[in-house]
């Protein structure tokens, strides 16, 4: 009998067997159609992120109470002070600690993930950033709540994609679902949220991921009003569009929230890197940063600029902007400055609710004075605060369509969509030309990604003119004639040469196309070549420590096929050429190594080594290794220790033999956590005291020896 019951359960699995091979199906992707793991994925990563957004809109309101009693308790001035200098210590503290990539807006961290590293973020990501924009928000930061959710709902997405071992493709596709279901979360407006997705997150529209974002943005936003009721974030009236004599103004409208928005990116990352320069830990850096965001809302009568200010915006609206231009103004540049020092410190919030309320100020101010003109013309100064909001945002972001959309699901009316897309419009193109990156993209730009369509396509930005230059450069004098100048040319059966003086420095560079145009004009022959040249004050030039991609740049605009290279401290002194030739040799380089980065990155993923981790070492000017060259220090780095990659000055450079350490490098290695006091020695030496701060197993560049 018990024979027969063994046989029974071989042939017949437990309904725990049963579910186990099935979530093995799942993982594996081995039994069920594609699309339905998709769908099913993505519905839970939209489920995932609302429960995600509620819990944050509700501990955020708890931080707000408690902000509250303290200031009633102590006084406001005192209060306010007190309570956000200490949530700057704090999220200062979590972001160094745990997880860096919750510094700032979190945006660019998720689209960072997707073009570099296949969609893979970290779990702890989702819950430091929680806790760490609930503190910076909701102790009065200037920040915004959709950030935050969109990059929590990412993070979801992407350890949901890397626990089942799903294919990068799969895991970028729920980066997006989860991005798409926190700003739907956030604003109860799927629509936008799922074009969010598509505009920002992936630049790219495609059946494939929209069907998943959109089933993930509408779950999210369900169970968002589930637990936060069906209204938006804030409410604005039905404002029509009155006169067609209008549309002037909102055309101005347009151009003022282009130069608002380009205001607002160089103000943030000018903050950012003053603030990244200053050579204290970043508890100090974001305490630093609140107590000045507190100094600025207390300026307020009502602190309007502390926090997201959505509220705030809505009752503007709601009353037509019953307050003066005045008012408007100060508060146009009171949010600038406190959402300036918030982020720009390395608080954690987003950017879009600030942007928002900066376009409805602007808005108002220019509706109000419209209004104070052509009253029968500017009825409402309130519609221009909607068109205002759009209109900022679009130009910062680069996301006209979230824009308009954005707007459009918090009034629920197209009567004004005509000047809605017209000043949007108009807003990111003149952006687009006054500053070609984006509040987003800019933070990608600075570290060498350079992003088209969603994906990193710039690899010549990591390969400096100095690896692929020609040093041994034919040169001919200034005073030699135009016969000898062509007999040189067929002798070298080169195509140009640079032009010399009678000092050694460079008079210009010459072309056998300046030659056949001086022979086509019938100069006489004994013409020297300095009378045919392009002088050096009218040159195109690169330096050594450009990156080719520059270079390529400077060459295109011209169609120039090679470009003189001059010493950066002697701007008349040649150190070597650039030609096409070098251009491609160039590429080929940074193919191997980004290759060969993604292939380290990849395995690191993948294996999860215990006892190792990336490390990033700033360089000052007075360290050891500074002006010496890789190849010397090699001898005195552990034998497991890899240096990964070195940034400077906004450039990803990979490192070889002869690259020189420089002032200002920030070194990433991947190392055993035992050798990181010998890394830490070699580096920095006795000349320093520093200290170690420590993350593990992250992606390089996460990680700081200071």
């Amino acid at each position: 009998m018990t024979n027969i019951k063994n046989e029974a359960a071989t042939a017949a699995p437990s309904r725990w067997e049963r579910l186990r091979q099935s979530l093995l199906d799942i993982r594996y992707g081995t039994a069920w159609p594609e699309e339905i793991i998709i769908v099913s994925s993505a519905l839970v990563v939209g489920l995932g992120t609302g429960l995600g957004a509620a819990f944050f809109i509700r501990l955020l309101a708890e931080i707000q109470r408690f902000s509250i009693y303290v200031q009633g308790r102590i006084g406001l001035i005192i209060g306010t002070l007190l309570i956000m200098g200490l949530a700057g210590l704090v999220v200062g503290y979590m972001i160094e600690q745990w997880a860096s990539e919750a510094k700032g807006h979190g945006v660019p961290e998720v689209m960072e993930a997707i073009a570099i590293n296949g969609g893979h973020i970290r779990p702890r990501v989702a819950i430091v950033k929680i806790f760490a924009s609930a503190l910076t928000i909701g102790t009065g930061g200037s920040a915004g709540r959709e950030g935050p959710i969109v990059q929590v709902g990412a993070a979801l997405g992407s350890t949901l994609g890397q626990i089942f071992k799903f294919s990068d493709e799969r895991i970028i596709t729920l980066v997006a679902c989860g991005s798409a279901a926190g700003i739907a979360a956030t604003f109860n407006a799927p629509i936008a949220g799922t074009i969010f997705a598509m505009e920002v997150i992936l630049s790219s529209f495609t059946i494939r991921y929209f069907g998943a974002v959109v089933i993930s943005a509408v779950s999210a936003s369900i169970v968002s009003r589930a637990f936060l009721g069906n209204q938006p974030a804030f409410s604005v009236p039905s404002y029509p569009l009155s006169n067609l004599g209008e549309i002037p103004i909102y055309i101005l409208l347009g151009i003022l929230s282009a130069g608002v928005a380009v205001l607002f990116i160089k103000s943030l990352y000018g903050a950012e890197e003053v603030f990244d320069n200053w050579n204290i830990r970043m508890p100090y850096k974001t305490a630093i940063g609140l107590l000045l965001t507190a100094a600025v809302g207390l300026l307020f009568p009502h602190q309007e600029v502390l926090g997201p200010g959505v509220h705030a915006i809505g009752e503007t609206i709601a009353e037509n902007i019953n307050v003066s231009i005045g008012f408007l103004a100060a508060l146009l540049v009171g949010k600038l400055l406190a959402t300036t020092f918030t982020l720009g410190s390395g608080n954690s919030g987003g950017v879009f609710a600030p942007g928002l309320f900066m376009g409805a100020a602007l808005g108002g101010i220019v509706g109000t004075i419209a209004h104070s003109l052509w009253p029968g013309v500017a009825v409402n100064p309130g519609a221009y605060a909607i068109v205002g909001m759009a209109a900022v945002f679009a130009g910062a972001a680069r996301a006209p369509i979230t824009a308009v959309l954005i707007v459009f699901e918090m009034s629920n009316d197209y009567k004004l969509i005509l000047p809605l897309m017209l000043a949007t419009v108009l807003s990111t193109l003149i952006a687009e030309l006054t500053h070609p990156e984006s509040i987003y993209t800019l933070k990608l730009k600075l570290k060498g990604i350079s992003l088209f369509r969603g994906r990193d396509v710039d690899v010549l930005q990591a390969v400096t003119v100095r690896e692929v230059m020609t040093t041994d450069v034919k040169t001919v004098p200034k005073d030699i004639s135009i016969v000898e100048l062509s007999d040189r040319f067929g002798e070298t059966h080169t195509h140009g040469f640079p032009v010399m003086d009678d000092d050694g420095s460079l008079y210009g560079l010459v072309t056998i196309g300046d030659l056949d145009r001086a022979v086509a004009r019938g100069v006489p022959r004994r013409t020297t070549v300095a009378e045919i040249c392009t002088p050096r004050d009218k040159l195109i030039y690169t330096t050594p420590h450009e990156s080719v991609g520059e270079a390529l740049a400077r060459m295109g605009t011209r169609g120039l096929g090679r470009l003189p290279v001059l010493d950066e401290r002697d701007s008349n002194k040649l150190v070597g050429v650039v030609r096409r030739g070098d251009i491609i040799r160039a590429y080929n380089i940074a193919l191997t190594r980004r290759a060969e980065i993604q292939h380290r990155t990849k395995r690191m993923r993948l294996r999860n080594i215990d006892g190792t981790e990336f490390v990033e070492i700033h360089l000052d000017p007075d360290d050891r290794v500074v002006g010496r060259s890789l190849q010397e220090v090699a001898a005195e780095l552990p034998r497991e220790a890899i240096l990964v990659s070195v940034r400077r000055r906004g450039k990803v450079l990979i490192p070889h033999g002869d690259t020189i350490f420089q002032p200002g490098d920030q070194v990433t290695a991947f190392v055993r956590s035992q050798d990181i006091d010998t890394i830490k020695a070699i580096f920095g030496g006795s000349k320093r005291d520093g200290h170690v701060q420590i993350e593990r197993n992250v992606t390089p560049d996460k990680t700081i020896i200071s």
